[in-house]
Parts: structure tokens; C-alpha cells; sequence
């Protein structure tokens, strides 16, 4: 049914950052370091580092950072020069999320202070939250996933997740991804006409304002119409990737769409009135489990330890809280695919956070709450299976689920 899936690494993904001899720190004095409070298990991983001291974004200001040597951020910071124009010791700045959109690189380089992010940290949350989705669909439609096609937009974590989850579950899958496959990536890749006729089609893309790999308004008015009511189209990667007016349009006008959109435009001041036509709608939680989330905060930890010159002997598996469910039975009667999506849901049923955001979500200040406030999620790998005889044990187990002691 497929390969066995592997764990995200963080030092996988930081090892060229670490293997860069100018990026290494000799200090005497204590480092003083700054981290927002929305990173879980900060205080864990850093307090042996140096002199810790906890900020909101909310009230976080030039004054308050003016003697920081570490600066260590979540997505909703915006780290620029007006920020940082108080302090002149900096020496790293880093962000416990996948996306950079806060972070004002070009400043960060004029100044010669190194930047990691945690690229990679959410891309299980961000997979499972897409099979989630499929399934849901898929019993509303009674559609069969083993007979679709999905079409994968963006092939880097995220999109490599989703794929090898794909492969496990016995479900063809087509990926696009430009500047992969310009850059010699070893994949075998498809052009967009060959993804719009994907039964499913997942966009996994960072965004890019203009240029040769553009992603806004990647999905504007005339590719939504190519779209039937038979497809599903699903993203979780930017708001701006996916032109929600043209969308909104396309609705009023009688279009009939399967949208899943976990973003947004111009979020948390989003476009409301396309609410109620979304097959599937979120606050931008898709990779907000405590796994994705924690993964973050674990890979700043193996970061700043190296470039202190210090063995990082903390892991995340010390702190993470044991789950309140499971472990669940299989029935050994029933097929594989119908105890995978029973597993998926019983995990995480993307329709109760669509019920939640749609009777919910009336403006910007109730998009922030919810999606601050969103409940305790977990990844695969934190659910214990008893499998039992089942024929396609293995299989389960390569999702991410853990065999019951």
C-alpha cells in the first residue's frame, strides 16, 4: 500500500543552515532571549539557553526588544526595521512557522543577522487536514477516493506529505510544481492543464506576488470556471493564491463549486458574504495542530543550540501531552480505505471546525478568536490502533498511527 511515511526532521531541514561556518555565535555573556508566548513548550526548550523573557504581539514594541540577542517569533509578529530599530546586538531571528510573509528578510540581511524559519514544522497538520477534508466530501458525495485523481499544486513539504499519504491509501495523485522541476527535481511532474483534470485538486504553494513562478491569483475567474461540480478544490496554503471576489462571483451568478478553504484574502478581515457557499470552511487552522506547532519551537531549539555550539538534547516527544482518545479498534471486516477514513475522522473531523467557523466567523475580531482559542488537535502519530488480524495492518500503521502496546 505504499512506503513508510517518515517524521518531519528538523535537523533534516536545518542542516544546510547549520553546516554554514558563519553561522555560529561566541559569546561570553548570557543571551537574552525574547520569544512569543504562542509558541508551546518555548519556555521548556530555551530556558537553558539563556535569560528567557516572554512578549506578546499584541504589545510587543521597539523599546521592550532594545537589549534582545535572540528573537524568536511566531506568524503573528511582523519583524521589520520598526520593530528592530532600537536594538543593535541582534544576532538571530527566528520563527517557529513555515511561512516568512512576517518576516522582513531583506532588513534581517542588511544587518547581518541570520534567519531560520521552520519550514516543514506543519506539513503532517497541513496533509492530514486535506485527507480529512477528502473524506468528508467524499461521504457527502458518496464519492469512492480510490477511483479520484488529485491533483497536487506545490510539492514541497506539504505537498510531499500529502503525497506519500496518498501512496499509502492507494490513491493516484499528479503534482505540479514549476520551480521544482525547473531546478532539476528528480519527480515526475505534470503541467497545470493535466492538474485541472484531477478529480481533486490540493494547492500547496507559498505566496508570490509577481514574477516567472507567480502564485496570486493563481486560481482567478477563469480557472474557477473551468472547474466543475464534480471536482473539489482545496486550499491551505495562501489566501491570496485563490481570488475569493472572482469566487464570490462565480457563486452569485449560479456556479456550482466544492471549495475547502482554510485561507483567506486580506484575512482576519476576510470576504464574509463567500462563507455560506463553502463546502468546507476554516480559520486558518490547517496546520494547527500541537504536533505542528510544537515541531516549530523544537526546530528554533536544534537551531540556536548550534549556533551556540551546544548539544541540543531536548526533543518534542518530552513535552507533548498524552492524548484523550484511543486506542481504537479496527474492524478486520471492513475494507481498507473504510477504516482509514473512520481512523482519519475519528483523528480530526474537519466538519466540526466548519460548523464551528461558519456560525461563528462574523468579522475580523472573530476570525483572530478563533483561530487563537482553537482547540487541542493531534497529529496520526499521537493515536494508538489495535489492528487486530487486519489484513492491511502495516498500511495503518504507515499513515502515522501508532500500534497499540
Amino acid at each position: 500500500m505504499g512506503r513508510q511515511l517518515g517524521i518531519v526532521n528538523s535537523k533534516k531541514h536545518l542542516r544546510a543552515w547549520h553546516n554554514n561556518p558563519h553561522h555560529k555565535i561566541c559569546y561570553s555573556q548570557i543571551m537574552k532571549i525574547y520569544y512569543e508566548d504562542s509558541m508551546p513548550y518555548a519556555a521548556e526548550f530555551f530556558e537553558e539557553l539563556g535569560e528567557c523573557q516572554v512578549f506578546s504581539h499584541k504589545t510587543v514594541n521597539p523599546e521592550m526588544l532594545a537589549d534582545a540577542d535572540v528573537l524568536l517569533v511566531r506568524s503573528t509578529t511582523k519583524v521589520n526595521a520598526d520593530l528592530l530599530c532600537k536594538n543593535s546586538r541582534l544576532k538571530f531571528v527566528a520563527t517557529a512557522t513555515a511561512g516568512t510573509d512576517h518576516v522582513d528578510q531583506n532588513y534581517l540581511e542588511s544587518r547581518g543577522i541570520p534567519f531560520v524559519s521552520a519550514g516543514g514544522c506543519n506539513a503532517v497538520a497541513v496533509a492530514e487536514y486535506v485527507l480529512s477534508a477528502m473524506v468528508v466530501t467524499a461521504n457527502k458525495h458518496n464519492w469512492s477516493l480510490q477511483h479520484k485523481t488529485v491533483g497536487i499544486i506545490g510539492a514541497g513539504h506539504v505537498g510531499t506529505a500529502l503525497s506519500e499519504r496518498l501512496s499509502v491509501l492507494g490513491i493516484k495523485y499528479k503534482l505540479c510544481d514549476p520551480p521544482l522541476d525547473d531546478a532539476g527535481d528528480p519527480r515526475d511532474f505534470v503541467p497545470m492543464d493535466d492538474i485541472m483534470q484531477c478529480d481533486v485538486i490540493t494547492l500547496h504553494v507559498p505566496w508570490i506576488k509577481a514574477g516567472k513562478y507567480q502564485t496570486q491569483g493563481m486560481f482567478d475567474k477563469p480557472r474557477l470556471m473551468q472547474l466543475s461540480e464534480q471536482q473539489l478544490l482545496i486550499n491551505a496554503c495562501r489566501g491570496e493564491v485563490l481570488d475569493n471576489q472572482a469566487a464570490l462571483e462565480l457563486f452569485e451568478q449560479g456556479k456550482k463549486l466544492n471549495l475547502v478553504l482554510d485561507v483567506w484574502d486580506n484575512e482576519p478581515d476576510i470576504q464574509l458574504q463567500l462563507i455560506p457557499y463553502i463546502t468546507l470552511a476554516t480559520a486558518h487552522i490547517a496546520g494547527h495542530t500541537i504536533e505542528g506547532k510544537a515541531r516549530g519551537t523544537e526546530m528554533l531549539y536544534v537551531a540556536l543550540s548550534e549556533l551556540l555550539g551546544k548539544q541540543a538534547h531536548k526533543t518534542l516527544s518530552d513535552y507533548l501531552p498524552k492524548p484523550n482518545v484511543g486506542p481504537f479498534e479496527v474492524d478486520a471486516e471492513q475494507s481498507f480505505v473504510k477504516v482509514a477514513s473512520q481512523l482519519i475522522l475519528n483523528v480530526y473531523d474537519i466538519a466540526k471546525d466548519d460548523q464551528v467557523f461558519k456560525k461563528q466567523a462574523l468579522g475580523p475580531e472573530q476570525f483572530r478568536y478563533i483561530r487563537k482559542h482553537y482547540p487541542i488537535r493531534r497529529e496520526f502519530s499521537a493515536i494508538a490502533v489495535n489492528t487486530g488480524n487486519f489484513v492491511d495492518s502495516k498500511a495503518i500503521y504507515a499513515l502515522g498511527f501508532l500500534a497499540a502496546k
